[in-house]
């Protein structure tokens, strides 16, 4: 019997997917080390704790927070019914990072419900992000702070889809993203929490982008995104997702939960358009946003 139980504990802990238990009242009983790879807390952090105090935090695609309501977790120990349904996870850095979730139930001999068991699986774009930033340093054209492509490197990649326009007619759009109130923010926390909110900021475009779109640092709170091969349904869709989980995310700093929110301006390619109109277009609708009470997209 000691054999299989430190068989089963060896299979668990090197799983792939991150995988934890809680009781019925949600309260973590045990937490596998992918777990703490993709989540970045490790189990002496959150064993004995709540999954939603300051932990997972789980929000949907609309930034609902699952933790104060019904979450999947909650869902299945309440009706015994297995789930899967995909959400975006807190990280312990701050950023939101998209994970595939599935949740099923614990019992006793008896059959009674006494738990539940999560398994997640991150499907960020991390890999390909690790492999573009070896790819930037070698360039020197990587952002040292948040480890996204500098403005140097945004200015080359916005001119290639420009040639990839020409030559294959593919559309493509830029996000112009700015940190609302940052420099209130780095002025009354200190410049040392306003990099680690530059990170997590940086951190959750990276985690929530397709493998061919580019996330990249601007200057100061400023960051462009390039979407490539959109429509503008789709685009502005993607614009609103990423505002809604800066809005969720956080950092903890001194036992408080530290929130920043975003203003974009997102604009398709057009037929006349140069480098400097397009990013100028980009500019000023971002300031609509600004001026409409920020934390919101305007696209045109």
């Amino acid at each position: 019997m000691s054999f299989e139980k430190d068989f089963f504990e060896r299979i668990v802990e090197n799983l792939h997917d991150g995988l934890y238990f809680v009781d019925k009242d949600r309260i973590i009983t045990f937490w596998n080390k992918a777990a703490e790879k993709i989540s970045g807390y490790m189990a002496n952090e959150v064993v004995g704790k709540s999954c939603s105090d300051n932990i997972l935090t789980h929000v949907d695609s609309e930034g609902n927070n699952l933790c104060t309501g019904m979450c999947p977790l909650a869902a299945t120990i309440s009706d015994g019914k297995p789930r899967e349904t995909e959400i975006y996870m807190h990280h312990k850095e701050g950023h939101r990072i998209p994970v595939s979730v599935r949740a099923s139930i614990l019992t006793d001999s008896d059959n009674n419900i006494i738990g539940g068991i999560e398994l997640f699986t991150d499907i960020s774009n991390q890999a390909a992000n690790d492999l573009r930033v070896k790819e930037l340093e070698k360039l020197a054209l990587l952002d040292r702070l948040t480890q996204l492509p500098n403005r140097n490197f945004i200015e080359k990649e916005i001119s290639n889809r420009f040639e990839e326009k020409k030559r294959f007619n593919m559309p493509f759009g830029v996000l112009f993203i700015d940190i609302d109130n940052f420099k209130k923010f780095n002025d009354f926390y200190g410049h040392d929490v306003g990099d680690k909110v530059l990170k997590f900021v940086a951190n959750t475009f990276v985690a929530n982008s397709r493998p061919f779109d580019v996330y990249g640092r601007w200057g100061g709170e400023e960051f462009i995104g390039i979407i490539r091969n959109t429509s503008g349904k789709d685009f502005e869709l993607l614009g609103k997702r990423l505002r809604l989980l800066i809005e969720n995310s956080y950092i903890i700093h001194e036992n408080e939960k530290l929130r920043v929110t975003i203003s974009v301006g997102a604009t398709l390619v057009g037929e006349n358009d140069t480098i400097d109109s397009l990013i100028k277009r980009a500019d000023t609708l971002l300031y609509k946003s600004k001026a409409a009470g920020k934390n919101c997209l305007t696209i045109g």
